[in-house]
């Protein structure tokens, strides 16, 4: 046969389908999606907001780079995944954040947990969200020093976050009404304090199809169920509204590479999200859980994932006397 024709017969390994959407389009619709969180944390915390997100967006773009060159692999800095990191990751931090300490956030998420596991679609947890905890460890000053939000109109440079405020004296020592919460003028971390505007951007990745349902609903429905338990109505809108559960539930927990597969374990995986941040919250000497939840859950997703293709996709029960037959 000619080889001409005989090149024409070699067939690549799965997926043979190609679509028009890829993983610079879709990185590209969920940073179109955090626009309006970005515009309030702007508007609350000034231009540091917006320099310490252009820092770590440029830190996690070169490190993507560096690495790439430095383990001879295809370039994927046009992907905007590393772009995407930097900016989850600023959003996760307090505006007055020292530069080098945000640098600092971005090596670990981009060489240590995305890039030495293999690079994209490779990496075990969600490089943004563990790079805040390894930030939140290691730096536990800097990154639980909050600047007062302009909406506030308190007159501090800086201020407890919500969540800090009930841990320390209870429902009746939090300073900012729920309403506050939902708007955004309240203090805490760059892309945290608005749920209004993360909801917004939410819809419109389920309205995108960018992402599902499946995890943002169960995430949200079982903090605002556990927030109704140990507080009331009130109680509920608090913690859906306070600290980072919008932020997590719409675009940390999200994530492809360190989510579940199948619509089964989407629920379990926001359900799992969900119950461990309210018990981080309320039983645990940390005032916020979201990020420990979603790094817990995203090391049981293979697990679930397991779990949930057995239940799917049962193995075939062995005929009685198969063994005879083949005989």
């Amino acid at each position: 046969m000619d080889n001409k024709y005989h090149e024409k017969l070699i067939v690549s390994s799965a997926p043979h389908a190609v679509g028009p959407v890829n993983t610079q389009k879709i990185m590209g619709l969920v940073l179109v999606a955090l626009i309006p969180a970005f515009a309030v944390g702007i508007y609350q915390f000034g231009y540091r907001a917006a320099t310490l997100t252009i820092v770590c967006v440029i830190a996690c773009v070169v490190f993507e780079y560096l690495m790439n060159v430095i383990l001879k692999k295809k370039q994927t800095v046009g992907d905007l995944s590393a772009v995407l990191t930097g900016v989850l990751l600023a959003f996760n931090l307090p505006a007055g954040l020292p530069y080098w300490i945000a640098i600092v956030g971005c090596f670990a998420a981009i060489v240590v947990v995305k890039q030495l596991f293999g690079g994209i679609g490779q990496n075990l947890v969600n490089p943004a969200v563990t790079a805040r905890i390894f930030l939140f460890i290691a730096f536990a000053t800097e990154m639980t020093t909050w600047p007062t939000a302009r909406g506030t109109g308190v007159d501090a440079v800086t201020s407890a976050t919500p969540l800090g405020e009930l841990m320390m004296g209870g429902p009746e020592a939090v300073t900012v009404s729920n309403l506050d919460l939902f708007l955004g003028n309240v203090g805490g971390c760059i892309g945290e304090v608005s749920a209004l505007a993360l909801l917004i951007g939410g819809i419109f990745l389920i309205c995108s199809r960018v992402i599902t349902w499946h995890i943002p609903v169960s995430f949200l429905a079982t903090v605002a169920v556990l927030g109704l338990i140990w507080g009331g109505v009130d109680g509920a809108i608090f913690h859906l509204c306070a600290g980072g559960v919008m932020l997590g539930a719409f675009f940390c927990a999200t994530d492809y590479v360190t989510s579940p597969t199948l619509p089964m374990g989407k629920i379990i995986f926001g359900i799992g999200c969900g119950l461990f941040t309210m018990l981080i919250r309320i039983f645990a000497s940390y005032p916020e859980g979201v990020s420990f939840a979603i790094l817990l859950m995203n090391i049981l997703c293979p697990y679930i994932d397991r779990i949930c293709e057995n239940r799917m996709f049962p193995a075939p029960k062995k005929a009685k006397g198969g063994d005879d037959n083949e005989k």
